[in-house]
């Protein structure tokens, strides 16, 4: 490696020690923990409580709260807060979020599903609320807080925080609840609020936030929906770049919704499962990551997003693989190796691009808008074809055309490059007013 390589990489290196990109890794572990909460914890508590399956699953349903966030991301951008607002717009909704989300999980603890199932359905359905307006929130205060040239690297740690907040809060909660119960368990667990709040007072208020007026009457709070759409849309390409969004994690998300059926199929047992996938996999996932921040920094945000594009089409071609080889430990460790250093990778850099796609004046309701096109695409599109796919092709020939399903967005992204589309989202950024 010559000087010059040497010199880039410890630029590379020197970037996830800034300011804002630490603060993106507190805001990330303050993100990740509710949804923990009402995931796999949640599961857990149920059953342990000898609540039917059928019920245990049907609260996956609080999930649903996150795709709807768009919804009120408006208020967020425009009201302020009474009293809190002097510390700045972004910091008062942060710190009364934050307060939320943390009553919200105690509450959710501290209720009794074998005495009052519906009541914890309630409480759940809140948490999701509430970890969604943080989301919201924390999502507007890590973009504005980063520079156009950290949107990488912030990524990439605020990914890392998700990852470090929802682990660490599941395992704490299983431990503390073997000894102390589970309302203990919840109760402790809502400090992982704090991170978040600790990042904004150490970072500030973000100095090229627009503070708007509040939503004082109808035709104010029509245009708080409308002017962050509207001002989108607007723009040149701005209808190619929303069906980027939409059809770029397709083929991706065809193949990871049906991975656990094809492991069971292949006669994979659950400790080959756990072994590759938690072991192998999420080594994977954070080396990823990291090197999806290196390579936004070193190569810039076209050639990293479009790296990500090829390398999360060409992992779908590694689940073909193992479907044809049938049950082999050393294929299922790369096949899970491979699809998540590249998912860590795209993580990095497309969240990157979402983030830079945002005018800094409605940055909180153009990344929830642009977050909930993505997860439409995974979670309704797909959701609802993969398993009848798999029936009528078989696994290889469906591994296969998930592979295919992703070259619309790698050719569309390529096209963009070569119009300028991809050049000009930065415009929002550099051309957003300052704050008074």
């Amino acid at each position: 490696m010559n000087d010059a390589a040497i010199a880039d990489t410890a630029h590379s290196l020197r970037a996830y020690f800034e300011r804002a990109p630490l603060g993106a890794l507190l805001l990330g572990i303050s993100s990740g923990f509710p949804y923990a909460m009402i995931g796999a914890t949640l599961t857990t508590r149920l059953a342990q409580d000898g609540i039917d399956k059928k019920s245990v699953t049907a609260f996956s349903l609080a999930f649903l709260v996150y795709n709807f966030k768009v919804l009120w991301a408006p208020l967020i951008d425009r009201a302020p807060l009474p009293l809190l607002s002097r510390f700045g717009q972004r910091r008062s909704w942060l710190w009364l979020s934050a307060a939320f989300v943390a009553i919200a999980v105690v509450l959710l603890g501290n209720v009794d599903p074998r005495a009052d199932l519906s009541t914890v359905a309630f409480a759940a359905i809140l948490v999701g609320v509430a970890g969604a307006t943080f989301d919201i929130v924390i999502d507007a205060y890590r973009i504005e807080t980063l520079a156009p040239h950290q949107l990488g690297t912030g990524s990439g740690m605020s990914q890392y925080g998700w990852r470090i907040g929802s682990t660490a809060a599941a395992s704490l909660a299983l431990v503390v609840a073997g000894k102390g119960g589970w309302g203990l368990a919840y109760s402790l667990c809502a400090v992982f609020a704090l991170p978040a709040v600790i990042a904004s007072l150490w970072l500030g208020e973000p100095v090229r936030h627009v503070v708007r007026s509040g939503v004082g009457s109808l035709a104010a709070a029509v245009d708080a929906v409308v002017a962050p759409l509207a001002e989108f849309v607007r723009r040149r390409g701005a209808w190619l770049v929303l069906l980027f969004v939409l059809l770029h994690k397709i083929g991706d998300t065809l193949a990871n919704l049906t991975l656990r059926l094809l492991l069971n199929d292949l006669g994979f047992s659950n400790d080959e499962i756990a072994t590759y996938d938690v072991g192998v996999g999420f080594i994977a996932l954070m080396l990823g990551i990291f090197a999806g921040g290196v390579l936004y920094a070193r190569f810039g945000m076209k050639r990293a997003v479009l790296t990500s594009l090829v390398l999360m089409a060409v992992s779908n071609l590694s689940f073909a693989a193992l479907a044809q080889i049938g049950h082999n430990n050393a294929m299922l460790a790369f096949t899970l190796g491979f699809e998540n250093f590249a998912s860590g990778i795209g993580g990095v850099a497309v969240v990157a691009y979402l983030s830079a796609l945002c005018n800094l004046s409605f940055t909180a309701t153009q990344f929830a808008l642009l977050s909930a096109t993505t997860s439409i695409a995974g979670r309704i599109l797909t959701g609802t074809t993969a398993g009848a796919l798999i029936e009528q092709l078989g696994y290889l020939e469906f591994y296969l055309l998930t592979t295919a399903a992703a070259l619309p967005g790698i050719l569309l992204f390529l096209w963009m490059m070569r119009s300028g589309l991809v050049d000009q989202v930065l415009h929002a950024r550099e051309s957003a007013p300052q704050s008074a």
